[in-house]
């Protein structure tokens, strides 16, 4: 693969200058002129600070325009983007800052605010995203004083102003390292994946494959962009097809999302399950609880008018001009997808990691296979650990142009991650039918072993149960040889039906009972136990298991 990477950003600024580029949602706005003064700017930070073509620089705060502008000064420049979680916690950030061995941060207002410069003493400068002044300096030289004189030091540079001929980025090459990516995970351990360039335009190329964007198509940037997912797929593939990209800057709450994607009419929209579902519980589930609506979606034709009507509620709801709805990062719960599939709502389940920049298999919304998370995505394999793919449930493995370099300063992780053969361990269980298409069936870590030795697997429980009244979420974990389902209600709707915690408990011990009907013996639930709050989790939504396993041994 000899494209660069950065050559799809450069050529996209030149051809779309005059168009929006990124907007904070009811804010700024920056054309692709703004955006490429803006990155010439930093770019001339860089060099009179001394920073070199490979050095890391890393990046913490909330989704924004001047996040993403920062990114991009950083891959052009030919330095190495260090993306933060801005959910991480300070002592966190500060050990990613130093292992990642990071030149210079620029950091969010919020989170500079709990952050110690004294803990990261290598770095020579950290620069505000909200401004883009000094914060704080390391150096023999002032860099307030490169800042001070930044904008004569640009007029010198373009004197009448920067032109589309002078946008010239660096020139990556493909094993060249590109992102290093930390891992938030559900193991509890962070690692730095590296991403060389040949994975980010592998994953681009395949974008521009499969979901059309034209330039000045609109786009809702709803996750996180530290991560993969929402890094390839909600900023660098519109940008580089001359979108308009939306950043909601803070946390999306249902309501944000919602109204977001009524004014602005995304062309495609990337979700997680958790989104979905509740979307679905909330403007599905009851309506079509209701027995005078059951009654009439057993007679066909009827059933077929009832379900175009869900479907064009559905699409109206994500503003109604997406080409589908691209779900990842987690399973999708089964009957979610059972009922998305039969009123043929546009969507489809991909399926990725942060060690691919994330994607390894997907399809098409129209031609996806019900609870399959697709095929293998352009320049990747995949294959199960078993005799026998189609009927055994084995790890998956992969291989290909997106996979990672490795783990950055942790060989012995780099080792456990590959097959002597080269195929990178997911950590994930599945099967592939005779058509190509993968069927996840939980991860490994998760996998408790029956009685005489069945594989159970806790997310199909969990599925279940998640579907049964007044669940919010659960997780189903063994303690002493027995399953017990750890559930946080949905007391919002219990409230509304006037129920007490007592009543909720006798609600949750009867769904344990209505599960179970359907579980063999050896994957029954034994018990449940109440959570207060929602279990914590992950920037892309999946819970964070192990902080929850030791309470019940």
């Amino acid at each position: 693969m000899e494209q660069s990477f950065v050559a799809h950003i450069e050529k996209s600024i030149k051809q779309n200058w005059t168009l929006p580029a990124l907007s904070d949602y009811k804010g700024i706005t920056y054309t692709y002129e703004d955006l490429a003064r803006k990155i010439a700017k930093i770019h001339i930070i860089f060099e009179k600070t001394g920073i070199k073509k490979g050095d890391r620089i890393a990046l913490v705060g909330r989704n924004s325009a001047n996040w993403a502008v920062t990114f991009l000064a950083i891959t052009s420049y030919g330095a190495v983007v260090v993306p933060i979680l801005h959910e991480f916690k300070p002592d966190n950030v500060h050990h990613i800052v130093n292992h990642s061995e990071a030149m210079v941060l620029f950091v969010g207002d919020v989170i500079w605010e709990n952050l110690n410069e004294a803990q990261m003493p290598n770095v020579k400068c950290i620069i505000s995203v909200a401004d883009f002044s000094i914060l704080h300096e390391n150096t023999p030289f002032s860099v307030r004083d490169i800042h001070a004189k930044l904008d004569s030091d640009y007029s010198l540079k373009y004197p009448k102003g920067i032109s589309p001929d002078e946008v010239i980025y660096h020139r990556d090459k493909p094993e060249e390292l590109g992102v290093i990516n930390y891992t938030s995970g559900t193991s509890g351990f962070s690692k730095g994946v590296m991403l060389p360039f040949r994975s980010l335009t592998s994953n681009l190329l395949f974008a521009i494959q499969v979901l059309p964007l034209e330039p000045a198509g609109k786009m809702v940037s709803i996750l996180p962009m530290a991560h993969a997912y929402g890094s390839a797929f909600e900023f660098i593939y519109p940008i580089t097809r001359g979108c308009h990209i939306n950043f909601l800057t803070r946390t999306p709450s249902p309501k944000i999302i919602l109204d977001a994607f009524g004014e602005l009419k995304p062309k495609v929209v990337l979700s997680v399950p958790l989104i979905i579902e509740k979307i679905y519980k909330k403007s599905v589930l009851e309506a079509i609880s209701k027995p005078s609506i059951k009654l009439l979606l057993k007679i066909p034709l009827i059933d077929r008018r009832i379900c175009k009507k869900i479907n064009e509620k559905l699409t109206s709801i994500f503003g109604g001009e997406f080409y589908e709805v691209v779900i990842g990062g987690a399973a999708l719960n089964p009957e979610v997808e059972r009922f998305l599939k039969k009123i043929e709502f546009r969507y489809t389940v991909g399926y990725g990691m942060t060690e691919c920049g994330p994607i390894i298999t997907y399809d098409s919304w129209n031609t996806n296979k019900l609870y399959s998370t697709g095929k293998a995505a352009p320049g990747m394999e995949i294959k199960i650990d078993s005799d026998d793919s189609e009927n055994l449930v084995g790890e998956i493995l992969v291989r290909g142009e997106n996979v990672m370099l490795g783990y950055y300063r942790n060989e012995e992780a780099t080792t456990a991650a590959f097959t002597a053969d080269g195929w990178m361990r997911t950590g994930d269980l599945g099967i592939i039918d005779a058509d190509g298409y993968l069927f996840i069936k939980g991860r490994c870590k998760n996998m408790i072993l029956g009685p005489s030795g069945q594989n159970i697997f806790p997310e199909e429980i969990e599925g279940k149960v998640n579907n049964l009244p007044f669940v919010q979420e659960s997780l189903v974990v063994e303690s002493n040889g027995k399953l017990i389902a750890l559930i946080y209600p949905d007391y919002e709707t219990a409230d509304k039906h006037g129920l007490t915690i007592h009543d909720i408990e006798k609600k949750m011990e009867e769904n344990r009972i209505e599960t179970n009907k359907d579980l063999p013996a050896y994957s029954q639930i034994s018990s449940v136990k109440l959570y207060p709050e929602e279990f914590e989790k992950t920037p892309k939504r999946s819970i964070k298991r192990f902080l929850y396993q030791p309470q019940v041994q």
